[in-house]
């Protein structure tokens, strides 16, 4: 029971402003002194007591009984099965000859507040895991965008953006089973930089005791250069493609990425392109050992690869 914020009596307070009323026979005002209310709140508190007992000791719900503003059901019925139809809130608000707010609020009520949930719902994802560490390295790489000055994330205006200064590239590895995640910044997202990058990933991971044993990654230039397949020939390593336009496919890298854009790249503000890169190896250490991993039942990634390798002892 959630107690009105401005009340002065508490459901125990009033039931012993009754008692002294009831059994010790107090006159109301000598109650109410005691309790520190009127005589009035007092009358209430009894004659609410005398109707229903105990329960009437409790706070009522301040909710009207009707409210006649109210959107009815049969239009927001309407409103699901236009969002069905992939339409945006705009132009189901337009269609329909209501706010767009109001179609906000009760596409959220629906659980349609956004177009990927209707996606997902008509085509659940089909999600795997690998059964031991290293047998499926996910490899991605996101650009963004050099810093030479506050952008519109922070001050909000877009008609204020710096052009021209450039990109730079994060690359990021993560293992299937354990979900632990290595990540670099490089000035750019080509075979040369692909390539020394999964150099050290697959340094790290195996400093970890971690052996890569194929890695899945899209159709970019730098994943199939020779450089790159000559490195994963080296290491005896299997090299696996998604299918165009299907980021889904390679989905705990995209997700991995997704988590990285919120937590680090976007969470603070950065002056320099070089603080924003030296901050990334930290981040990425907290994830591995601190952050709870909802797939992992709230462990971090490091967890599940102590719990591989007791179940592999």
């Amino acid at each position: 029971m959630r107690l009105h914020p401005n009340a002065k009596l508490t459901p125990v307070a009033r039931r012993l402003l009754v008692d002294r009323v009831e059994k010790l026979g107090w006159a109301v005002a000598r109650a109410a002194r005691a309790a520190g209310v009127s005589r009035q709140t007092a009358h209430k508190w009894l004659n609410r007591f005398k109707e229903a007992g105990e329960s009437g000791l409790r706070d009522r719900s301040s909710r009207p009984q009707t409210i006649p503003i109210r959107t009815p059901q049969k239009l927001v019925r309407r409103m699901g099965q236009l969002r069905r139809r992939k339409k945006a809130g705009w132009e189901i608000g337009q269609e329909l000859g209501i706010p767009v707010s109001t179609v906000s609020k009760h596409l959220k009520e629906l659980g349609l507040g956004r177009i990927w949930r209707i996606e997902e719902s008509l085509d659940p994802p089909k999600r795997y895991e690998h059964k031991r560490p290293g047998e499926l390295f996910h490899i991605d790489a996101k650009r963004f965008a050099r810093i030479n000055r506050i952008g519109h994330r922070i001050h909000g205006n877009r008609s204020k953006r710096s052009r021209g200064v450039g990109y730079e590239v994060v690359f990021v590895c993560v293992d299937d089973h354990t979900r632990l995640a290595y990540a670099e910044v490089q000035p750019s997202e080509n075979a040369k930089y692909a390539t020394a990058f999964l150099q050290r990933a697959l340094r790290w991971f195996e400093s970890l005791g971690i052996h890569c044993q194929r890695v899945l990654s899209d159709n970019a230039k730098c994943y199939i250069s020779n450089a790159f397949k000559a490195l994963c020939e080296e290491h005896g390593i299997r090299q696996s493609f998604t299918r165009p336009y299907t980021p889904k496919t390679n989905g705990k890298a995209e997700r991995f990425i997704q988590t990285l854009k919120r937590r680090w790249a976007y969470r603070y503000v950065f002056r320099t392109s070089a603080m924003r890169a030296a901050s990334l190896r930290p981040w990425v250490t907290h994830y591995n050992h601190r952050r709870p991993h909802r797939a992992l039942g709230k462990k971090p990634p490091m967890a599940r690869l102590r719990e591989a390798r007791q179940q592999s002892a």
